[in-house]
């Protein structure tokens, strides 16, 4: 048998409790009006009694012969006048004077007359000729203070349970309309709650609660909820130490987290993104963007962050290794362009004119090697150099190494060293060829005090300073095409190895980076 889901169970327990709060009110209210019915009419009674003790006829007709023929009449008028049950006149010894059955006068008073001739006005609920009754009764005193009679004034239970219950009908009246209002209450939240709740048992929920726990704490991949305000609603481990997110991420609008603009731009979005790349300060990340319904109903976007960063370091690496094997080809081009003008000289009969071009083209590729190997002795730079130094010659651009470089093995990571100085003069290259002729790029490497200096620069159309920060972002190419990842790479390699990296403008955009060189242990 399947349990109740756990709206059900809050409607069940809800209805019991409106149910017997109202129950308690009514009770309550029953008790209390109770309570205040007899209060007034003690008071009514009492009231009634002092006139009638305080009026001059009553203390006149004490003094007739027959003081029935007088206070009878006066006190039948007063008791229809004010509406209690009897009004009783009667002598200090308890001899009625008055009574509304004729046949009890002269009769003994039934109740307590004790405190009323000590000259007190009393009252209390007692058993008379009318039955139960609340009554007051009062000394009547001449001018000199003696107590001459006694007046009681006594409205009977049953008058009272008639206007108690009077009350009390509107009481419950009321009890049951709240009883009401409370169950249509109770049912439309029940309802609320199901449709929230999926009409799922409390087990359901809990498991799938610790599921949910489970889950989100043992992907390593980064998991991010934005709802449809732009607000991170969600976030597992995964992503807190991809994005580098503070412990009270949930709550907090996209744009207060600090991450960079393009990132933050696509999680305000809304829209499907499928493995796009982003790079955060130290990550380069491939995020995916879904957006999530129910129903009609827009949930926000569900986020998936994956590291990218070693999988971007081996294909870096893998570039590298392409750049030289492209290098190698172009070398190869080159020498059989060289070598296939040698043999058509010769075959002119042109011998001479072969040996000098021949002499010249290796002067001047041996010069160009020598420069560099001189002048870097870090073997994988000095081989990225020259394969870039025929890359760029074969797209026309001349690329050249400045005289006063030198770089030694400075122990720093070649592999971040490629990424920088590779993305730096493929960005130099794309500027040159996009400015006017000749198309130039000029490379620097060297050591100034305790840091490593790289400055690459090229003839292009030069970089707006305004625009310095963008170069930096993903998506930024000086082509403007919105397609580079270099130059963010590069700047994300300096970061790595806690450098800086500054544009300045000189015939064209001067990059220059600078890496803290690192200790050396003594040896």
């Amino acid at each position: 048998m399947r349990r109740w889901s756990l709206a059900r169970q809050m409607l069940a327990l809800q209805i019991v409790v409106v149910v017997a709060t109202v129950a308690a009110g009514t009770v309550m209210a029953i008790l209390q009006t109770r309570d205040l019915v007899t209060e007034d009419a003690t008071a009514v009674t009492r009231a009634v009694a002092v006139s009638v003790a305080s009026a001059p006829s009553v203390l006149a007709a004490l003094d007739d012969p027959d003081p029935t023929a007088a206070l009878e009449p006066y006190a039948e008028k007063v008791r229809a006048e004010t509406g209690v049950n009897f009004i009783t006149i009667m002598t200090t010894a308890g001899i009625r004077y008055t009574h509304p059955t004729r046949a009890e006068i002269g009769k003994p008073y039934l109740g307590t007359i004790a405190p009323a001739l000590a000259g007190r006005t009393y009252s209390e609920t007692y058993t008379g000729t009318l039955g139960p009754s609340t009554r007051t009764i009062t000394p009547v005193r001449d001018p000199s203070g003696r107590i001459r009679a006694l007046v009681s004034a006594g409205i009977t239970v049953e008058n009272i349970g008639g206007r108690l219950r009077e009350q009390l009908e509107a009481g419950v009246l009321a009890g049951l309309l709240g009883l009401a209002a409370g169950t249509a209450g109770t049912y439309l939240a029940g309802r609320r709650l199901r449709r929230h709740t999926h009409d799922l048992g409390t087990q359901e929920l809990t498991r799938m609660y610790e599921y949910h726990e489970a889950i989100l704490h043992a992907v390593r991949e980064g998991l991010l909820l934005v709802d449809g305000r732009g607000v991170l609603t969600l976030c597992n481990d995964g992503a807190r130490e991809l994005l580098g997110l503070p412990e009270h991420a949930e709550g907090l609008f996209v744009e207060s987290l600090g991450l960079p603009p393009s990132l933050t731009e696509l999680l305000s979005s809304g829209g499907n993104r499928t493995d796009e790349i982003h790079l955060t300060g130290d990550r380069v990340l491939l995020v995916s963007v879904s957006a999530v319904r129910s129903g009609s109903r827009s949930l926000g976007t569900v986020v998936t962050l994956r590291d990218h960063t070693e999988l971007q370091d081996v294909t870096g690496q893998l570039d590298a290794e392409r750049g030289f094997a492209d290098a190698l080809r172009s070398a190869a081009h080159e020498s059989a362009n060289r070598l296939h003008t040698v043999i058509s000289l010769v075959e002119l009969g042109r011998p001479d004119e072969a040996v000098t071009f021949a002499t010249e083209e290796l002067r001047a590729a041996q010069e160009l090697t020598d420069r560099v190997v001189a002048a870097v002795r870090e073997p994988v730079l000095a081989a990225l150099l020259l394969g870039k130094s025929a890359q760029a010659a074969e797209r026309g651009v001349e690329l050249s190494i400045t005289p006063e470089s030198e770089l030694d093995d400075i122990g720093l990571d070649p592999h971040d060293l490629v990424a920088i100085l590779a993305n730096l003069i493929d960005n130099a290259v794309e500027a040159a060829m996009s400015g006017a002729p000749p198309a130039r790029v000029e490379v620097h490497v060297g050591t100034s005090g305790s840091a490593c200096e790289i400055r690459v620069s090229d003839s292009g159309p030069g970089l707006d300073p305004a625009r310095v920060e963008e170069a930096y972002q993903r998506g930024w190419t000086t082509k403007g095409d919105g397609r580079g990842l270099g130059l963010p790479l590069a700047a994300q390699a300096v970061r790595r190895l806690g450098g800086t990296i500054d544009v300045s403008a000189g015939q064209g955009a001067v990059f220059t980076v600078r890496l803290p060189l690192p200790e050396r242990t003594p040896s």
